[in-house]
């Protein structure tokens, strides 16, 4: 059996040091994407993947590298799409799952949001601040996922 791959979507991703643990227990690869290089622990499993600053380049690069052995970390509906069409299972940084059932409302209410942002001319907040209860709940979901795939 092949071994599990996470693949990090780097750039905005508070749980990079809690996945390298993670990881690490499970003896899961790593990759960590981004469009400019990161400090990353050493580790033969942990691997950083610097792309072109190319609109959308570490998304595509993920994207392609995803499969039904990996596991994805992203906020990006639209990369988290893409991923699980390619059998991957895809988690927000709150530990949220993004699933086949779930992706459609998430790209409908990311649409519907987009379009109220763009009549409020910047009035408005960003999403609640990332706290230890998010942490905690991704570290669960990322334990939960892995135990599942193994």
């Amino acid at each position: 059996m092949t071994s599990i791959t996470i693949l990090i979507d780097a750039d905005a991703c508070p749980v990079k040091d809690e996945i390298y643990r993670v990881a690490e227990r499970f003896r899961a690869e790593v990759r960590v994407v981004s469009n400019a290089p990161f400090r990353i622990p050493d580790s033969p499993r942990v691997k950083r993947v610097v792309v072109s600053d190319g609109f959308d380049a570490a998304d595509d690069w993920i994207a392609e590298a995803a499969d039904a052995r990996s596991v994805v970390v992203t906020a990006d509906i639209l990369l988290a799409d893409r991923c699980l069409k390619a059998g991957a299972r895809v988690l927000k940084h709150n530990g949220e799952e993004f699933t086949a059932a779930s992706i459609g409302g998430a790209i409908a209410t990311r649409a519907i949001m987009a379009d109220l942002r763009a009549g409020m001319d910047g009035v408005g907040g960003g999403p609640a601040p990332f706290g230890k209860a998010d942490r905690s709940r991704f570290l669960q979901a990322l334990d939960r996922v892995l135990v599942g795939m193994g």
